[in-house]
């Protein structure tokens, strides 16, 4: 048979029964509790870095590389086809105008140019040569002439002589007759002959010219290869460094080919390289920041090559401070061209937190605490990022990379 509880017994059991559900929620707050301050977001102030926001410019700029060079560089090449005879220089070796750096051997060239001398003696001699055979030929002529000429006049006095005679009945008719072909035929003759004088005198005229004419191209170029073997005298032409010098004795080198530079150290520029998808974006007076080391340098592009190899596009620097000391020969840098710049913004040092530009959530720190918080970013550089709102003047930022902490609206800060 089934007993009866009494109430109060069943009223202990409730009571007992709440009180284990009141102590389970209890140890779950308190466990709740201790994870939240076990796991509390947190980070040490030695771990990041924090930037004061201010007032100033900001520069927008697209990051290049280059290298600096000489603003003005000699080059200079072999005037002939010549072997290196010996170095007087170095490459670094600083030179003045007129100094001797390099000697050539100049033999085969010297030879050519005795031979060139004595073809051009032996052409002079033939157009002198030509000249009396033509004289010659000349005087024969007019002798002939002359000679034609009396032969008329004693033909003239035949025909005359004729007539009277046959008027006196001492001659023919057939005597007057031959005596009048006779003179014809000399004056013919002597028309012919006058023909072949003027024409002697053209050809004379025409063989002349083509006889100086061709002395004079084997004149000029005597007085070219002279020329060219003054110039193998390789010669500094202005003050400056030998930045380059072909020092291998023995070597040949052919015309143009370059056996030494010079380089005026006075004065330098940046040629510099960038991806071509930024060629649109380029042009000549673009201001430009060139850096290296801890020296900061402005200038502005004054050419960009239009010619794009393996995906890259060149263009030159000119510096503001050409002459700057610590500028060296084929030193790297590092080239920041401006696109675009705002003055009297708020901004704040750059660094990995801030990502692109537009809306961004950055931590501002308060005391031992950093609160998140959305910004707006707009122009940014190397050194600078534009805040445009989110944020006033005198916040404290962390710059650091924050990413760990996406999920985080407060963090702590530990000294």
């Amino acid at each position: 048979m089934d007993t009866e509880i009494p109430a109060e017994v069943i009223s202990q059991r409730r009571r007992k029964n709440g009180l284990i559900i009141i102590l389970c929620i209890a140890l779950l707050l308190i466990a709740l509790w201790g994870v939240r301050v076990v796991f509390k977001s947190s980070v040490s102030r030695s771990d990041i870095n924090i930037a004061r926001v201010e007032v100033g410019s900001v520069e927008n700029t697209l990051n290049a590389s280059g290298e600096v060079l000489p603003e003005f560089e000699e080059v200079i090449t072999s005037s002939i086809n010549a072997s290196v005879k010996s170095a007087i220089m170095d490459a670094g070796t600083k030179v003045k105008a007129g100094q001797s750096i390099l000697i050539l051997d100049k033999s085969a060239t010297e030879n050519e140019y005795t031979k060139l001398k004595f073809q051009l003696e032996t052409k002079r001699n033939e157009i002198r040569k030509l000249k009396l055979d033509l004289d010659k030929s000349f005087f024969d002529i007019q002798s002939n002439n002359a000679i034609k000429q009396l032969r008329i006049a004693n033909l003239q006095d035949a025909v005359e002589n004729a007539k009277r005679l046959y008027k006196a009945g001492g001659g023919t008719r057939e005597g007057i007759e031959q005596a009048e072909l006779n003179l014809k035929v000399a004056q013919l003759e002597k028309k012919q002959l006058e023909n072949e004088i003027k024409s002697k005198q053209q050809t004379m005229q025409v063989e002349a010219k083509e006889g100086e004419i061709a002395a004079a191209i084997q004149e000029n170029d005597l007085a070219e290869l002279e020329r060219k073997l003054k110039l193998a005298n390789v010669v500094a032409t202005r003050n400056g460094v030998i930045t380059y010098i072909n020092k291998n004795i023995g070597a040949s080198v052919k015309e143009g080919e370059i056996v030494a530079r010079i380089a005026d150290l006075g004065s330098f520029k940046v040629a510099g390289s960038i991806s071509d998808n930024y060629l649109s974006e380029l042009h000549a007076g673009m201001p430009a920041i060139v850096r290296f080391n801890d020296t900061q340098l402005r200038g502005h592009i004054v050419n960009v090559y239009p010619s794009v190899q393996n995906g890259v596009i060149s263009y030159d620097v000119q510096l503001d401070e050409r002459n700057n000391k610590q500028l060296r020969p084929n030193m790297k840098v590092d080239v920041f061209l401006v696109t675009a710049a705002h003055s009297q913004v708020m901004r704040v040092v750059n660094g990995p937190a801030f990502k692109g530009v537009g809306a961004q959530d950055v931590f501002v720190v308060n005391g031992d605490k950093a609160e998140r918080r959305t910004v707006h970013l707009g122009l940014s550089n190397f050194d600078y990022v534009e805040i445009k709102d989110g944020l006033r003047p005198g916040d404290m930022v962390i710059s650091s990379d924050m990413s760990e902490f996406k999920n985080a609206q407060e963090l702590s800060i530990k000294n």
